[in-house]
């Protein structure tokens, strides 16, 4: 499973990996949700963010992490990837480079923060709206181990 780091011409591929694990894992949010958030994450964050791509025995992207220093800013995975340890890797490759993390996850995805108290993170808060004010829950972590 090596890692790389992604460059400009591999952002479309990671929004389109985003929208996938999106819609697998985020079923809170609504069709305008993705709609607002897809030009943010094309534009806006991924071409501003630390971005490092794991990638398949074929050479092909199958997720990436973002980050701000020790902050993952994002972390998406091919859905029909996810238990096969590409997220736990790129954790992994976060924390070689920063030393323990801090991540925001969305309060209703259960299955991410499953994933990340799986991974020696803690809860140390919560906020009832997200960073754009929309409705949704975040819970703040960090990493312990």
């Amino acid at each position: 499973m090596p890692i790389r780091r992604a460059t400009p011409k591999d952002i479309p591929l990671l929004v389109e990996i985003w929208e996938r694990a999106v819609r697998a894992t985020h079923y809170f949010l609504a069709e305008d949700d993705i709609d607002f958030f897809r030009p943010l994450i094309q534009d806006s964050y991924l071409p501003s963010l630390e971005t490092w791509i794991s990638v398949s025995d074929d050479n092909q992207p199958v997720g990436f992490i973002a980050l701000t220093q020790s902050c993952v800013d994002m972390l998406f995975i091919e859905p029909a990837r996810h238990g096969q340890g590409y997220g736990k890797r790129l954790l992994h490759h976060a924390f070689t480079l920063y030393g323990h993390l801090t991540v925001d996850v969305n309060e209703q995805n259960n299955a991410a923060t499953g994933f990340y108290l799986a991974q020696g993170f803690i809860i140390t808060g919560r906020s009832d709206i997200d960073s754009q004010g929309k409705p949704y829950p975040i819970l703040h972590l960090r990493q312990q181990v």
